[in-house]
């Protein structure tokens, strides 16, 4: 059949995607677990969540990495506005989102 190489091609292009790098001025970011309990410590039901917007930067464009306006590198904590993320559906259980520079408020650090 002719087509049947070319669907084979695709199927395995996809099996080969291993990796999701943000183009522009974007970072790739896990979004942290949402939290079930409060700090006074009063577990919530599952149908309530406190919506959670830090996370860890998986990846930076190379656009962003080469600035030096941006300090900002892999691993970092750091705090988000959710708004303009876009989800990745890559793996079910990550939480990944391609979001927008402008849109990462804060850089978590530790004090030395």
């Amino acid at each position: 059949m002719p087509g049947s190489d070319h669907m084979a091609e695709k199927t395995n292009a996809r099996a080969k995607l291993e990796t999701v790098e943000p183009l522009g001025e974007r970072v790739l970011i896990r979004k942290d677990e949402d939290k079930k309990r409060t700090k006074g410590g009063i577990e919530l039901p599952d149908s309530v969540e406190i919506p959670t917007i830090t996370g860890r930067i998986v990846a930076v464009s190379a656009q962003i990495e080469a600035d030096d306006d941006f300090p900002i590198r892999q691993y970092d904590k750091v705090l988000f506005n959710p708004k303009r993320a876009i989800p990745v559906d890559f793996e079910a259980d990550n939480q990944l989102f391609v979001v927008p520079i402008e849109d990462v408020v804060a850089v978590f650090r530790k004090v030395k």
